[in-house]
């Protein structure tokens, strides 16, 4: 029966006993009164159930309203505790009656919990049931003894205990009605506070671990998230100092076989109690800590470092800095001593049982991490020392093998080596200038190895070789749908070149329409797909490539001056091969093993007049058309010694031989040349070649480029080589005359 429906029984009872039509008899008058005082006094008894949560208190204030309805000299509420297997008494200020020799078996109590039966018996009836326990209590003088089992649905708690010294007063039927309705209720107060405290405890309990689960969470993030050992230490050291509220966490590793080290000191102040770097001492009491067998945490308090300081100099230390409490706690993983974690606190016993359990369990989430972190040290040793080893071999090669591919001792050579070796090393857009075949994508090649890019992809896209519709999708890629054929999304070659090197071949031939968003990306870093709206970032480098002369095609509005800037960070000019003759034969020797090889051919000797002649010649396609013309001579040869063409060995008919050409003449397409000077120049070498621009003894011969391109500079120049030749005449004739 719940505490509501015993109330409204209470009330049910209580307006019976109001009826007007009982008898006014004296005790059918008197019973209604006396059963109106103890219902009465049972809803007081419920409203003081209800209000309290202590025992004690909760007995104390029952004794004082029962006064009013029973007759007792002593009320008792008694709890059974099944690890005494006994009961434990709660009294209002009485001393216990229960002595210690007396079984829990001796009592009325234990019959009355037992068979979940009020006992009511007089003094004669208890001497000769519990005589022990009637022995115990004879000085009392009680006479009636009254016990009620306190029971729920759920648990047998105990009894509440009532004696009297009146041996005329024993209890009736009502009385104990009364009693056992109060027990009742008692009992589920009894059962409802014991889980509230269960549940506190649980609560506490769980917040507990909860808190302890935070901490390692935390710690254990702080240390994955740092792959370096220094900053993962400074990380954990800060945390481990709130989380153990100690004033200093030091942390020792093992660096050597059996040798352990102090690291680096937290970031927070006065955290430098060894001095980083420095050995723990080989018997010392902090080493042997580190090295407890299983691994647990060891406390050392305020006496045991006293005592051990005067052994050991670096417990001495931790005394004279003020520490009183340590806690030692071992790094290990799979058996393995990592190192050892120190805590220290200024007060004594400081550290608790729970909390040195607590930092033996971060400890132990902690080894695997500082491990990979030591494994992670080790590795960048080993890769910065491959890494050292590999410049050098490199350095070796390049000194040997000039740059791989780039084959040559001439000095003109050796000025592009050092310009690709300076700038390699920066991000800086490289504009590599020359003619056609000279070796601008080797160049290009040997930047992006010597980079600190070169463990990623290069790149290579020849602007001339693409339509121009095309050219934008090849550069920053489209979008499904973007264009009648767009049937998927395509990546263009600058977001494939993050984090790489992207070579532009032929950068004078890209569409001015184009030349803009290229532009942007040089400055931005960062574009839009063809057909797209996403802004797609790629950290690329930009080499570019040009055989053309951008200043003049920037004067003839034919390329973008702000692109040009932007390209002309860092311009390298490759030689032709004209002006760099002594490469010549290592450049043969090296091509004819290159052919040979791959035929199935051998080919050892080249004979000294044909080198000779191959090295006077003027290589208007350069390298590109002296590998053509070994690899033609390697597939004509039929013996062992190199037989080229004598067809190959003298120069076109529009060239002439000439072993000394000067350098201006053949670096007319510099880009450092001004208009006027170049006007002024090809005025001269048509006036020393009489106004003929063609033939054996033309300008053309004389500058060393095809007559088209000479013709096509003169008509944009403005200059008219039969006003020229004209004038030549009149001054041959005056001459003569």
């Amino acid at each position: 029966m719940t505490p509501n429906t015993e109330i409204v029984w209470i009330i049910s009872v209580i307006s019976v006993a109001r009826q007007p039509s009982w008898a006014p008899s004296e005790v059918s008058v008197i019973a209604p009164i006396r059963a109106l005082a103890r219902y009465d006094a049972l809803l007081k008894v419920l409203q003081i159930i209800a209000a309290q949560r202590d025992l004690k208190s909760l007995v104390s204030k029952l004794a004082q309203e029962l006064h009013k309805v029973l007759e007792f000299c002593n009320f008792d509420l008694l709890l059974y505790d099944p690890d005494l297997d006994r009961m434990t008494l709660y009294f209002p200020g009485v001393q216990p009656f229960i002595a210690d020799y007396i079984r829990f078996s001796d009592g009325p109590g234990y019959w009355a919990w037992q068979n979940q039966r009020t006992y009511v018996g007089v003094i004669d009836e208890l001497e000769r049931q519990f005589p022990v326990y009637a022995e115990s209590r004879r000085d009392e003088h009680i006479k009636v003894f009254c016990c009620a089992p306190l029971t729920t649905l759920n648990k047998r708690l105990g009894v509440v205990h009532f004696s009297s010294s009146v041996l005329d007063r024993a209890y009736d039927a009502d009385e104990l009605e009364f009693i056992q309705r109060m027990a009742a209720q008692i009992a589920i107060l009894i059962e409802s506070t014991a889980n509230a405290e269960a549940a506190r405890a649980l609560e506490s309990e769980l917040t507990r671990e909860r808190n302890h689960l935070r901490d390692l969470l935390e710690v254990t993030n702080a240390a994955v998230s740092q792959l370096e050992l220094d900053d993962m230490l400074r990380e954990i050291q800060d945390r481990l100092c709130s989380i153990a509220r100690c004033r200093h966490v030091n942390v020792a590793l093992e660096d050597e076989p059996g040798i352990l080290h102090w690291q680096s000191a937290s970031s927070l102040a006065e955290r430098d109690l060894f001095v980083p770097g420095s050995p723990l001492a080989t018997d010392g009491l902090l080493l042997r800590g580190a090295r407890l067998s299983p691994p647990r945490a060891e406390v050392l308090e305020h006496n045991d470092l006293n005592r051990a300081a005067v052994f050991s100099q670096e417990v001495a230390n931790l005394v004279d800095r003020g520490i009183r409490t340590v806690c030692l706690v071992p790094l290990a993983s799979r058996d393995r001593l990592l190192g050892l974690i120190c805590f220290n606190w200024v007060d004594p016993g400081a550290c608790s049982a729970d909390r040195a359990r607590m930092l033996a369990e971060i400890a132990g989430q902690l080894a695997p991490s500082i491990e990979n972190a030591l494994v992670h040290r080790e590795v960048s040793r080993l890769r910065d020392r491959l890494a050292e080893e590999k410049l050098c071999l490199e350095e070796e090669l390049r000194s040997e093998h000039n740059f791989n591919e780039m084959i040559g001792e001439s000095p003109a050579l050796h000025r592009v080596l050092a310009q690709i070796e300076q700038v390699a090393a920066s991000d800086s857009t490289v504009l590599i200038l020359g003619e056609t075949g000279v070796g601008k994508e080797l160049a290009a090649r040997a930047i992006h190895q010597l980079s600190l890019r070169t463990g990623n992809a290069m790149l290579k896209l020849n602007c001339s070789a693409i339509p121009a519709g095309l050219l934008e999708s090849e550069l920053f890629g489209h979008e499904r749908g973007a264009f009648t054929g767009a049937v998927a999304r395509k990546l263009g070659r600058m977001e494939l070149a993050d984090r790489g090197s992207l070579f532009l071949d032929e950068i004078g031939d890209i569409p001015l329409e184009l030349q803009p968003k290229l532009l942007r990306v040089l400055q931005e870093h960062e574009f839009e797909r063809v057909g797209g709206r996403a802004t797609v970032r790629s950290d690329f480098r930009l080499i570019a490539a040009t055989n053309r002369n951008l200043r003049e095609m920037v004067a003839d509005h034919t390329f973008r001056s702000d692109l040009f800037y932007r390209l002309n960070v860092f311009p390298i000019v490759v030689p032709p091969l004209r002006e760099r003759r002594e490469d010549i034969p290592l450049l043969v020797r090296h091509f004819v093993r290159k052919y040979a090889r791959r035929m199935n051919r051998r080919i050892d000797t080249i004979p000294s007049e044909t080198m000779s002649r191959l090295a006077a010649l003027p290589w208007p396609g350069n390298i590109r058309e002296l590998e053509n013309l070994v690899e033609r001579a390697v597939i004509l040869t039929h013996g062992s010694v190199l037989a080229v063409p004598a067809a190959d060995l003298v120069p076109a008919n529009d060239f002439v031989l000439d072993p000394t050409p000067s350098l201006d003449q053949l670096a007319l397409a510099s880009p450092g040349r001004s208009q006027q000077q170049e006007r002024a120049f090809l005025i001269k070498a048509l006036e020393e070649s009489g106004g003929r621009v063609s033939g054996p003894n033309g300008a053309a011969v004389r500058l060393g480029m095809p007559r088209s391109t000479l013709f096509s500079r003169l008509q944009t120049l403005g200059i008219n080589p039969r006003e020229i030749r004209s004038a030549c005449r009149v001054q041959s004739w005056q001459q003569t005359r």
